[in-house]
């Protein structure tokens, strides 16, 4: 993107470049420099525009896309909207098999996109037929002329972030970073990151962010897939039931779980204390800097780059919820209560 460029030809054009904002008073207190990469400022509002736009461009260039064609993908939200907004553009028509765990407001925005939207449960089997994996393969069988994204075992997933992502704050830091916090579902995001930034500096260190009930961790740490660290939770975007072939476990050092309640109100807490409105993910990146540094990892000169992958506003029914958060069990005396902000004057 030309950051002089006053008139673009589509929001295409804006996808990328997104800022690093200095965190300050959420961090006080925690040893080291804490710059948070915000993917909201993508215009689709996530960082999944970077994947959308990438690997369609390089299908368009290999001829596997041509005018007229469909394109389908499985998504918990916001790829989903990334590639639906890069369709609309580009003149393709979108299938979309959308998990049951995605917030009302994610799947209203992919409707509203020009997308079909085909809503799976959430809590079977990865290899069940009615699991959105299953669901957008038969779809491709079904439909002439259509291309499946992939993006759980897409390479040009890791691609995209290693041309964008990893150059972006590698500059943005003047080589200066040492470690980076980043949440882990595709593995897209954080494994293209990764590649590059220890492509420049070795000793950078990677620190992935999984939730509980997912299998990330346990299979980075042992190779192998445990079938018993599985059980639902509500995160959106982060961890995965499956082992996703994006990920590039050898470009990570290390996991760190995080739970449903803690990211939720972590998140809730980056808007109060810093004005990022941040997700659900988000939360859950900065919930393990909080735990990272309960465990005293690191040292004052420090410089933590974490990532923040999408908009608050998609998660209107979830998180920023009140209602949710107490039909979830999240207000007790440990955490915080239910808003008493909003006052009705008579």
């Amino acid at each position: 993107m030309d950051n002089k460029k006053q008139v673009f030809d589509s929001v295409l054009d804006l996808v990328g470049h997104t800022p690093l904002i200095r965190l300050q008073k959420v961090t006080k207190g925690f040893k080291g420099n804490y710059l948070a990469k915000v993917e909201a400022f993508n215009p689709g509002h996530s960082s999944k525009d970077r994947i959308a736009l990438h690997i369609i461009e390089q299908a368009e260039r290999e001829g596997i896309l041509k005018p007229g064609d469909t394109i389908i993908e499985t998504t918990s939200g916001n790829t989903g909207f990334s590639i639906a907004m890069v369709s609309a553009i580009k003149g393709y028509k979108c299938i979309l098999a959308v998990s049951s765990k995605s917030s009302p407001d994610k799947i209203d925005m992919l409707k509203n996109m020009g997308a079909k939207v085909y809503v799976c449960p959430a809590n079977v089997k990865a290899d069940d037929p009615r699991s959105y994996y299953e669901v957008a393969k038969r779809l491709h069988r079904e439909i002439k002329g259509s291309v499946l994204i992939n993006q759980y075992f897409n390479k040009l997933n890791i691609a995209a972030h290693y041309h964008s992502t990893g150059p972006e704050i590698w500059k943005q830091t003047e080589g200066k970073i040492t470690h980076l916090v980043a949440c882990s579902g595709t593995g897209g995001t954080i494994s293209g990151t990764a590649q590059y930034l220890k492509e420049q500096n070795p000793d950078i260190k990677v620190i992935g962010v999984d939730a509980y009930g997912s299998v990330i961790k346990k299979y980075h740490e042992t190779r192998e897939l445990d079938e018993k660290e599985i059980y639902p939770y509500r995160i959106e975007g982060l961890g995965k039931n499956l082992i996703p072939g994006a990920t590039d476990f050898d470009a990570i050092d290390e996991f760190v779980k995080v739970s449903d309640e803690e990211s939720a109100h972590t998140a809730r807490e980056l808007a109060k204390t810093e004005g990022l409105f941040c997700g659900y993910t988000s939360g859950a990146a900065l919930q393990a800097l909080k735990q990272l540094n309960e465990m005293d990892y690191f040292t004052p000169t420090d410089n933590i780059v974490v990532i923040f992958p999408d908009h608050g506003s998609r998660y209107m029914s979830k998180i920023y919820s009140d209602k949710w958060m107490n039909d979830q069990g999240f207000f007790d005396t440990q955490n915080e209560v239910a808003s008493t902000s909003i006052q009705y004057v008579k």
